[in-house]
């Protein structure tokens, strides 16, 4: 679908970020496949490949985590098992069962949790499950990778036989070391290990009497290692063994192989989707350290790409806690073609790169760092000229390397390339490169290309102003300090402010007035004329900031004002609950005083339990029966209210306890005073402050004008005079 060069590449850096995303992949394979990403050809690969990718990322933050996928390759044990009759070794086995389970686990799990991971499920929908594979393995070597003395009936019998054989050869040595020793005949090692086999540690003079096979000596030759002949007969009998053993590995191996030799290209298929998820893990890893998503690809014509980072300039300035300027910029029917002028640093090839990279990413399976909101359109061809591509080889100047691209770019162009081109037309003389590089421009907007190129000529900003489906665009600059914002801003065109830099570096303004006199005066006029609106776009800009910022404010106290008023009407509320209680109990007081005074003139009980009855009655119907759930909830809303009560006090209690610490901490941080006859003092946990009268050893007597009294001076606080 879409055709890239080298060359586009390179100028993008894409190289970079396949390093990056490399080098967060867990195995060699998957590092190799990272490095050779490349823009997809189809568009249903390329979004199956970017929703797998959203997917694993989704996997970061959810309950469900992808299974581990990191495997050993196995790239020459599948080659041996094409070779007939070839078989493999331990380690071997070892790899392939991990690659099988790992792929096996992991499938299970995709299909299990098909819901949270469709595409990715779909990925590996056509590779078959089995265990057969590990089942053999598994029936030949144990948990630790060696072999089972079960694999095989003869290999159960070799080794009890070798068992049995290292026992005699035990038992022969121990007999031999003790007779040998009882004799005097060893040093005082007595025995040691010489080529797995155990010898006994003779002096040197003794070693004729010692029967057996000399099999070294010390390096000072005063002690001769001998096999005892008693235990040779043994020794050899186990290397027979030890040799039918390995004979019996061999032949079981040879099985094992054969028996998964039919599972060779099913092997190959699960190398080769671990190694694809581990691709996919290490994108969704880059995408989580960028902040990168899958915006809305359409089928329309627009590329918006809101709040949009460099990936590169990002990760740098991140390491180095430095602040990133995104950039909004958006190209569709109406605005094909951007022309961004303004100040070198500006800003201008990173917003130009920033775009390319990003589509360049998108195309190649890669999440990007936007705003949630942006969106594209995939196009067949993003053609670049960026930076100086002077070339030695070909023994070209930069204009003649630039002119041979601009043919290449006039053979390719069409209505589905993106372009984009640095320092349009410079490398020749300003008026005729400009002319030419106008010509240029006028033809890829014929061809309905979309594009971005930056520029100081002042034809190429007339042009773009002149051309309906073409736009102006600048880098935003602060019109007192002349330091970049680093914005770019749309529909209007930049200032080169050259003078203005200029006179801001200490250049004299006569040498600068000379210039001025120097060039055509519509030049000079039609440079302040951009750089002037430049500067009112810069005003406006931060008066728009300020204004944003103080409706933010008022928002926010408005709110404020909204939760004290209905706080205030909670209260209010309630209070009229409340008075409308105590009137309700009042006028009942009242009423049950007349019935008292009633009883108390006519002594009438039944007239007084009568009355009595009738106002129980009245002030029950004005009840509401409460339901078990009412209660509940009310009895729920109520132990709410006391555990947020007890939270209050509780704050309040340790932010006391957290006072006193500071004030005790305080209090013994403050330089001691020597007290003396006559100072004003205090006690530490008292208000009154008295006088000391004398002092006798570590006690005063302090006058508090009334008494006085014998106080520690530990426990006194010296009071500043008035």
């Amino acid at each position: 679908m879409i055709s890239v060069t080298n060359k586009t590449l390179q100028d993008l850096e894409f190289h970079t970020v396949l390093e990056t995303i490399s080098s967060k992949c867990n195995t060699e394979i998957g590092q190799e496949k990272a490095n050779k990403i490349e823009p997809f050809k189809d568009e249903i690969t390329l979004k199956e490949a970017l929703s797998q990718t959203s997917e694993y990322v989704s996997s970061f933050s959810n309950n469900n985590a992808v299974p581990n996928h990191g495997f050993e390759p196995i790239t020459k044990e599948i080659k041996f098992l094409g070779i007939e009759d070839s078989f493999l070794d331990v380690n071997g086995f070892k790899k392939i069962a991990h690659v099988a389970e790992t792929a096996n686990t992991l499938l299970q799990f995709l299909r299990k949790f098909n819901d949270y991971y469709p595409h990715l499920n779909r990925k590996g929908l056509e590779i078959e499950c089995t265990k057969e594979i590990n089942k053999a393995i598994d029936f030949v070597f144990d948990k630790y990778g060696e072999i089972k003395d079960s694999a095989s009936p003869d290999l159960v019998n070799i080794r009890r036989s070798m068992q049995l054989v290292r026992g005699k050869i035990n038992q022969s040595f121990g007999f031999a070391l003790s007779q040998y020793n009882s004799s005097g005949y060893l040093d005082d090692i007595k025995e040691t290990v010489v080529e797995n086999r155990r010898v006994l540690a003779v002096l040197a003079m003794n070693r004729k009497k010692v029967k057996g096979s000399v099999l070294g000596s010390s390096k000072t030759g005063s002690i001769v290692y001998i096999e005892p002949e008693a235990t040779l007969r043994y020794s050899r009998e186990l290397g027979e063994l030890e040799q039918d053993e390995r004979e019996e590995i061999i032949r079981i191996l040879k099985q094992l192989s054969n028996s998964i030799r039919p599972f060779k290209s099913l092997l190959g298929e699960y190398q080769e989707f671990l190694s694809d998820i581990d691709v996919i893990a290490a994108k969704a890893k880059y995408a989580n350290a960028i902040n990168g998503i899958l915006p809305k690809i359409t089928n329309e014509k627009h590329l918006y790409f809101r709040e949009a980072y460099h990936p590169i300039l990002y990760l740098n300035n991140k390491a180095k806690n430095e602040i990133v300027h995104p950039q909004t910029i958006e190209l569709d029917n109406e605005s094909r073609i951007i022309v961004i002028s303004g100040p070198n640093a500006g800003g201008k090839t990173i917003s130009l790169k920033t775009i390319g990279l990003l589509q360049l990413m998108l195309q190649s399976g890669i999440l990007i760092p936007v705003h949630e909101r942006s969106e594209t359109f995939l196009f067949d061809r993003i053609l670049t000229d960026i930076g100086d591509n002077q070339s030695i080889e070909n023994q070209l100047s930069t204009y003649s390397y630039r002119l041979k691209n601009m043919n290449y770019f006039l053979k390719k162009c069409n209505a589905k390339t993106l372009f984009l081109i640095d320092e349009f037309g410079t490398g020749s003389d300003p008026e005729l490169g400009g002319a030419l590089a106008e010509i240029f421009l006028e033809e890829f907007y014929e061809r309905e290309a979309f594009g971005i190129i930056t520029t100081h000529y002042t034809n190429l900003k007339i042009l773009a102003n002149e051309l309906p489906y073409a736009i102006n665009a600048n880098m935003l600059f602060d019109e007192k300090t002349l330091e970049p914002m680093y914005k770019l801003h749309l529909g209007q065109a930049g200032s080169s402010f050259t003078f203005e830099v200029a006179q801001k570096n200490g250049i004299p303004f006569g040498l600068i007035n000379r210039a001025k006199k120097k060039i055509e005066r519509s030049k000079v006029r039609f440079d302040k004329t951009i750089a002037t609106l430049q500067k009112e776009r810069s005003k406006l800009e931060k008066t728009s900031q300020n204004l944003k910022e103080e409706e933010s404010r008022a928002r926010e106290e408005s709110k404020k004002m909204g939760s004290i008023n209905a706080k205030i009407q909670d209260k209010l509320e309630r209070y009229q609950e409340l008075y409308d209680s105590n009137q309700r109990l009042i006028h009942l007081g009242q009423r049950l005083d007349d019935i008292s005074e009633k009883y108390f003139n006519n002594k009438d009980k039944k007239l007084l339990i009568g009355e009595f009855l009738k106002i129980v009655e009245i002030e029950n119907s004005k009840r509401k029966k409460v339901t078990v759930k009412e209660k509940k909830e009310k009895e729920k809303i109520e132990k709410k209210i006391i555990a947020e009560v007890e939270e209050k006090v509780e704050e309040i209690r340790v932010e006391k306890k957290e006072k006193k610490i500071k004030a005790l901490k305080t209090e013994e941080n403050k330089p001691k005073v020597d007290l003396k006859t006559g100072d004003r003092v205090r006690m530490n946990d008292g208000k009154a402050i008295g006088t000391i009268e004398k002092i006798e050893k570590n006690k005063a007597f302090v006058n508090y004008g009334i008494f006085t009294s014998k106080v520690s001076l530990d426990q006194l606080e010296y009071i500043q005079p008035l």
